[in-house]
């Protein structure tokens, strides 16, 4: 999807490139691995002692510095880009980097981590709905069968046998799902008129400069001793696992997906966003020593098929391509 190619109808198909959608599934499987690093990083520094407001603002601030030339040289290149495309990345920063994770890290400290967990990532359901109301078009079998598929295998990845129930944690995880399908959703409009680093750029620092109000105004609380972690048997100090969360969890997090959503639809997107669980299941088993049960490796092969089968419809009759239409822009996971 480019800024050069002619606008299409709502509905309509448009036959997808096989490099284009295999690049952009390595982006989202590449953005999926980085991301999924971000969790056992950090929880070894919030065990020690770091508050949630630091460890975000850290990340976020590092990531938004580190794509800020990317944002810089398409203002510069671009006249009235904030003008056109404020809106939208201010929607994005609000809602696809500082809602996810307040919303998920608030919903975590009132239910246990593996039942908030399964609740966000219901989002490429929310995506299958929001494009079945967008185009007013029904998914195929294979996409609901893909779906039932791989939320049945997140459900055996996360573990949640005998976890309690808590409304207010729930609801604040809903907020967490929707924020990630609003993600999905607005990386899709991202192309030529607005490159996607620009977006992620944008998208960080005003989700930095939000978690910087929220620390400085005391809503947060901002807590950074210095203190050494364990991580993979070796002791490292704070700044290195922050680093690493800031500059390439983040970095190279948002970067590869917001390149890859526009190539692949919001809706494979998602999908293939799952993968993040089951990398996030390799590095706590890696670096955290969290050995994963035999059921979990069996819930990770059903994810996978959910995926490929959601994959193969969009592989049918060249459906896959993202679609080019007028979206709200809706700020809220």
């Amino acid at each position: 999807m480019t800024a050069s190619t002619a606008p299409i109808a709502v509905g309509a198909a448009l036959p997808l490139p096989a490099s284009r959608a295999t690049s952009g599934l390595v982006l989202a499987v590449g953005s999926a691995l980085a991301f999924s690093s971000s969790g056992p990083f950090v929880k070894p520094l919030l065990e020690a002692g770091w508050s949630i407001g630091a460890a975000l603002l850290i990340r976020m601030t590092v990531a938004g510095l580190l794509l800020a030339p990317a944002l810089v040289s398409a203002v510069l290149h671009q006249r009235g880009l904030i003008r056109r495309h404020g809106p939208l990345i201010l929607a994005f920063g609000l809602s696809a980097v500082a809602g996810c994770q307040l919303f998920y890290f608030a919903a975590m400290q009132r239910m246990p981590v593996a039942v908030a967990l399964l609740i966000q990532y219901l989002a490429p359901v929310l995506v299958v709905g929001f494009v079945w109301l967008r185009t007013r078009r029904a998914p195929s079998r294979l996409v609901v069968c893909g779906a039932v598929v791989a939320v049945t295998g997140l459900v055996l990845v996360v573990d949640i046998a005998g976890a309690r129930f808590d409304l207010w944690g729930t609801v604040l995880a809903l907020c967490a799902a929707v924020c990630t399908a609003v993600y999905f959703v607005i990386g899709e409009r991202a192309g030529d008129d607005l490159p996607p680093l620009a977006l992620a750029a944008g998208g960080l620092i005003v989700g930095a400069a939000l978690m910087g109000l929220l620390c400085a105004t005391g809503i947060l609380p901002f807590t950074a001793p210095p203190v050494d972690v364990t991580l993979g048997g070796m002791t490292l100090p704070a700044i290195v696992p922050m680093l690493w969360v800031g500059a390439v969890a983040t970095t190279v997090g948002y970067a590869l997906g917001v390149m890859a959503v526009p190539r692949i639809g919001s809706r494979m997107a998602s999908f293939a966003g799952l993968a993040e669980v089951l990398f996030a299941l390799a590095f706590a088993w890696l670096l955290l020593g969290e050995t994963p049960a035999p059921i979990q490796f069996a819930g990770g092969a059903l994810i996978l098929v959910g995926v490929v089968l959601v994959r193969l419809d969009s592989n049918a009759g060249g459906r896959s391509a993202p679609e080019r239409a007028t979206l709200p822009v809706v700020p809220s996971p």
